[in-house]
């Protein structure tokens, strides 16, 4: 009966969360958008650079 009760507990968290939670203003939207596409921008400069070196050093 372990395995109910963790359920149950798990589904009683997840409305207690939807109930907190609520829609993104569109000023919200787009500082999360621009946060996520310049850390995607780094994450590639990063690997192309590393690529590069690499390269350089012959591997």
């Amino acid at each position: 009966m372990k395995y109910k009760e963790s359920i149950l507990n798990f589904i009683k968290q997840s409305k207690r969360v939807l109930k907190v939670s609520k829609k993104p203003t569109r000023e919200e939207y787009i500082n999360v958008s621009k946060v996520t596409g310049i850390g995607i921008i780094i994450i590639g400069v990063v690997g192309f650079i590393i690529s590069i070196i690499a390269q350089l050093l012959g591997r």
